[in-house]
C-alpha cells in the first residue's frame, strides 16, 4: 500500500488503469479480512478506499489513479481529528501502549501532537491534490510515493526529539 504511487508510475506503462485498480482492491480487500479493528473508522476509512478502487476499475482513467492519496490523507485527518473531538486521541492510545499510565502532561502532549498530525494532513492532502489535478505524473509520483513518506518521517523524527527533550516520563 506505501508503494502505490510508485506501482501505479511503473505498472501503468504495461497495463491498463483499470487492471491497476483491480490489483488495489484486492490489496485491500485482503487487508479488510485480515485486519482487527480498534475502531469504527479504520474500517470505514479501508471500505471507501475500496469504494474508490471500484470506482477507478469503472472509470478505467489515469488521473482517478490519482487521488487515492489524497484519499489516504483525507482518511487519516478524519480518524485523528474525530479522535481529538471522542478522546482518547489516536496518539494517545499509542502512548498508552508504552506507558499505561501516561500522567495528565502526556494527555496534553498527545493532544497537541494529533493536532500537529491533522495540521500535516490536511497539507499532504492539498499538495496531493495539485499534483493530481495540476502537476505531470512523474511530479505526483515524486512527491505521493517520496516526498510525502519523507516528510512523515521527519515529523515522526522531528516529534521523537521533542518528546525526550519536553516529557520527563519518556526517560
Amino acid at each position: 500500500m506505501l508503494l502505490y504511487p510508485v506501482a501505479v508510475y511503473f505498472g501503468i506503462q504495461y497495463f491498463q488503469p483499470w487492471k491497476i485498480a483491480l490489483v488495489l482492491m484486492l490489496l485491500l480487500a485482503v487487508r479488510l479480512m485480515t485486519t482487527s479493528f480498534d475502531s469504527r473508522g479504520n474500517k470505514i476509512v479501508l471500505l471507501l478506499c475500496i469504494a474508490y478502487a471500484a470506482l477507478a476499475i469503472w472509470n478505467n482513467n489515469l488521473i482517478t489513479l490519482r487521488f487515492y492519496p489524497i484519499l489516504i490523507s483525507l482518511g487519516l485527518l478524519s480518524i485523528f481529528a474525530i479522535s481529538l473531538r471522542y478522546p482518547p486521541t489516536v496518539i494517545e492510545k499509542l502512548a498508552r501502549l508504552q506507558h499505561p499510565q501516561l500522567p495528565e502532561q502526556g494527555i496534553i502532549y498527545t493532544r497537541k501532537v494529533t493536532q500537529v498530525w491533522c495540521v500535516f494532513f490536511i497539507f499532504n492532502a492539498s499538495v496531493a491534490s495539485y499534483t493530481a489535478f495540476f502537476s505531470s505524473f512523474e511530479c505526483w509520483s515524486l512527491y505521493n510515493g517520496f516526498i510525502s513518506y519523507l516528510l512523515m518521517g521527519l515529523l515522526m523524527a522531528g516529534e521523537y526529539l521533542v518528546r525526550i527533550r519536553t516529557q520527563a516520563h519518556v526517560r
